[in-house]
């Protein structure tokens, strides 16, 4: 019996190692191993979005297709990465690194992208406004590569308005960027409730403004709300009251260096904005543009003059229904008239991954992008060949104003003046918020105009 057991035991090792050494064989178990291995080879591969620094661009693959931008909240970041989807559908061959420095009409990423420019690692694009950011700033620097061969590929020339190719067009007929989009600047975004159970209308003038913000003060309802933790949305707003107060003509010979800065009208501006400023929120230093346009959407403050990517922030990011939940009027004084802020992308002389670059910017300037992308981010396509029904009751009203209203260049978002005027206007009223000084105001930017404009 026990010889028996023990013949048993050793057939059973036998049988066990012959099962090993198959295994050990086996060409599909090997096959497998290999594909194991080549996956983690692939992860090793992949770009680690984590490991991106914007600021260092030793982070970046030198063959990915960089996108650097400031879109990294409310709707824009959903339009951005729409657009990435689209364009890596299109061409799964490319790796994209989404470079997005966060920080509202781009005061940060402008900082970060002058850096590299300087040191000569420019992204593979970047986001720019169109007008004198784009013109002034980099292709007098000689710093960009002209895109007339792809407006001739892709037969861009009779898609896009002349306004906004003038925008991005040098005086020698050179174009040096693809326009994504067209915002409009001077809204007044409303809260409808606000005004129905107060039994007002949205003003459509300066005078309007004091009669219906005094009904909703004494309401209990803040008139308007502000958000200037980035001081930029405090130009913004300035230069939407500026609009009213000069007009279109006066406003473009202003910026031209062709008007005076110390005029009556001028001053008035900041006179009238000194008056709008006495109906805001107390806490306005503590907030930044989506803080305040969020006043508006519960029900806290009846007003917010913000440029329309807010209206991209309630319908996507809040889900509110336009006409419903949130309602919107031309800034007092500017009915008719269309503050433009144009975000353009463009090719760095330079730039890692042309080809790829290329064509990223093809799907930017392509209708199906256009279509995709502004909707969610709450600007119309600067595109006149897309279809009007994929926008929302906003988006709609926005295209039809587009094409009937004056437009005029924005101040804040680096279109109608050089960067160094800009500045220099960012200081003049960061410095009348707290001084409240309308003579010293002008009178620092009809220096600054001689200094920059002149």
């Amino acid at each position: 019996m026990r010889k028996s057991l023990l013949a048993l035991f050793g057939v059973l090792v036998l049988l066990m190692a012959a099962c090993a050494e198959d295994e050990a064989d086996d060409p599909i178990a090997d096959l497998e191993d290999d594909d194991t291995d080549e996956a983690v080879d692939d992860d090793d591969d992949e770009v680690d979005d984590d490991a991106v620094d914007p600021e260092d661009p030793d982070t970046i693959p030198d063959d990915a297709v960089e996108i650097f931008s400031w879109w990294t909240g409310a709707g824009e970041e959903a339009g951005l990465l729409a657009l990435i989807d689209i364009f890596e559908e299109r061409h799964p061959e490319y790796e994209v690194v989404n470079s997005a420095v966060a920080g509202g009409a781009g005061t940060d990423a402008q900082a970060v992208l002058t850096s590299r420019m300087q040191a000569g690692d420019p992204p593979g694009t970047f986001q720019i406004h169109a007008g004198r950011a784009l013109l002034d700033q980099w292709v007098a620097a000689d710093a960009m590569e002209p895109l007339n061969f792809l407006y001739d590929e892709e037969g861009w020339w009779d898609v896009f308005p002349e306004t906004l190719l003038d925008l991005t067009t040098d005086e020698e007929g050179n174009i040096y960027s693809v326009p994504v989009n067209v915002h409009r600047s001077n809204v007044m975004f409303t809260n409808v409730a606000a005004f129905e159970d107060n039994g007002l209308e949205p003003p459509e003038t300066f005078d309007d403004f004091v009669e219906v913000a005094d009904e909703l003060e004494a309401a209990g309802v803040t008139p308007l709300a502000l958000g200037d933790n980035e001081s930029w949305t405090l130009l913004h707003t300035w230069e939407t009251v500026l609009l009213g107060a000069v007009g279109p003509e006066m406003y473009n010979d202003l910026f031209a260096g062709d008007a005076d800065w110390e005029s009556p009208e001028v001053v008035e501006s900041f006179e009238t904005l000194d008056t709008m400023l006495g109906y805001i929120n107390e806490d306005h230093a503590a907030r930044n543009w989506q803080d305040a346009a969020q006043l508006v959407a519960e029900g806290d403050a009846a007003m917010n003059i913000m440029g329309d990517w807010a209206a991209g922030y309630f319908a996507t990011d809040l889900e509110l229904e336009p006409n419903v939940d949130f309602g919107w009027v031309a800034t007092p004084n500017t009915g008719g008239h269309f503050i433009t802020v144009v975000d353009t992308f463009g090719l760095p002389e330079g730039a890692p991954n042309r080809e790829g670059t290329i064509d990223w910017l093809r799907v930017l300037g392509s209708d199906e992008g256009q279509e995709v992308f502004n909707p969610l981010k709450g600007s119309i396509a600067a595109r006149t060949d897309v279809d009007v029904e994929v926008f929302n009751e906003y988006g709609q009203s926005t295209y039809e104003d587009f094409q009937d209203d004056v437009l005029v260049p924005s101040l804040a978002h680096n279109s109608a003046a050089p960067p160094n005027f800009t500045e220099e206007s960012m200081t003049v009223v960061v410095e009348f918020m707290s001084r409240r000084d309308a003579d010293a105001a002008v009178t620092a930017l009809e220096q600054a105009a001689n200094d920059y404009l002149r």
